[in-house]
């Protein structure tokens, strides 16, 4: 499979991204924004990062568009108990 063109929207900016589908693009994106609240140290910093997570998202192609929502969570209390900063997607019509 050859690697396609999208644009993440996230409505205050747009982000540039190759991918396969569009959903793979999404979580590829918000598995960084996760990875940076696990690793940040300072709880100012991740009290103000927990704040900026985006919380609907469109991944715009060259033919379509889709648009998801995100559920953040602090700590897993569904399938992945224990986990900090879990999040799952629902694509929203």
């Amino acid at each position: 499979m050859v690697k396609r063109q999208f644009v993440i929207d996230l409505g205050s900016e747009k982000i540039p991204v190759e991918g396969h589908q569009p959903k793979n693009v999404i979580v590829k994106y918000l598995m960084k924004r996760r990875r940076s609240l696990l690793m940040t140290r300072s709880e100012e910093k991740v009290e103000h990062l927990w704040k900026s997570l985006p919380q609907k998202i469109k991944v715009l192609g060259k033919q379509s568009a889709k648009n998801y929502k995100i559920n953040w969570e602090r700590e897993g209390t569904t399938e992945f108990q224990g986990s900090r900063f879990i999040f799952t997607l629902e694509e929203m019509q």
